[in-house]
């Protein structure tokens, strides 16, 4: 179990590097841990602060903080690690803008929340006082950016952390393995995170990660489509695929579909779409 605080880990290549440099190396590593399955409480609280600081500003920079509702999942938490992000790093005026965006925000009514996300200002009727609020904000954050570097202050809050582990980039990797080590609900994890990506997969990733279920092999990645692959002399979509076991392709025929070997044509393994189904409804429990 990570009964720690954990520092903030940076790259040797990033640490004397840009201001820019710094903070992606962070938002990388950050990405790296939640991909491995570490939550936000077993990462240093000053690097996940950072990470979501950088993500408002990356958000705000390419739509506004329309963009920014639009892509955050959990706004009520989200904003609470924005703002104390903001408030470490002494990035008081963002702070201050930010604390008004989202208040003006939450006054709209649910109407104007629909035309500020929909693009705002519109040319074809009246503009409600609290889209051009909003509008007026973003354009506001546009200026204070002119005056307050928020990435360079991000950066030097990063280099300046006492609890700062500083890590060769081909060192990362076991730094986060040794981390995921100590995961006492691991395999809990990532049956979760297993269903969760079963559940927004496509039919044909479904119906190849059953195939493979079904042979015992397990599947590697799916490669590409191929519209034009000829069976039984007619054409039709083949997902060739990439095992533990060597290459192979999916096919559908009716009812059914079929893995198959692409160099003896062997059917490898079959299954209806009905069964399918019931097994993926299993797995989503």
């Amino acid at each position: 179990m990570i009964t720690t605080q954990q520092p903030v880990v940076l790259t040797s290549s990033s640490i004397a590097s840009t201001d820019e440099d710094v903070v992606e190396a962070n938002v990388s590593i950050v990405d790296a841990m939640h991909t491995a399955l570490l939550r936000t409480g077993e990462m240093s609280p000053v690097a996940v602060r950072s990470y979501y600081v950088d993500f408002y500003l990356t958000q705000a920079l390419e739509g506004g903080f329309a963009q920014y509702v639009f892509t955050a999942v959990d706004r009520a938490e989200t904003d609470t690690l924005i703002r104390e992000g903001m408030a470490g790093m002494g990035a008081a005026p963002h702070l201050d803008l930010f604390n008004r965006a989202v208040e003006a925000f939450d006054d709209l009514s649910e109407e104007d929340e629909e035309h500020y996300l929909d693009g705002g200002l519109d040319d074809t009727d009246e503009t409600p006082d609290g889209v051009l609020r909003m509008e007026e904000l973003d354009g506001e954050f546009e200026e204070l950016l002119e005056s307050e570097n928020i990435t360079a202050l991000n950066a030097a809050w990063l280099r300046g952390q006492a609890e700062l582990l500083v890590l060769d980039d081909e060192e990362v990797g076991a730094y986060i393995e040794r981390l995921v080590a100590q995961i006492p609900d691991l395999p809990e994890r990532q049956a979760q995170a297993d269903a969760e990506a079963l559940e927004d997969a496509p039919d044909f990733e479904i119906i190849i990660r059953e195939l493979c279920s079904i042979a015992g092999y397990e599947l590697v990645k799916i490669t590409m489509g191929d519209p034009n692959y000829l069976r039984d002399g007619a054409k039709t979509l083949a997902w060739h695929f990439a095992t533990d076991h060597g290459d192979f392709l999916m096919v559908e025929e009716d009812d059914e579909a079929f893995m198959i070997n692409p160099e003896t044509q062997e059917i490898v393994a079959a299954v209806e779409f009905e069964e399918a189904d019931a097994e993926m409804a299993e797995a989503l429990g």
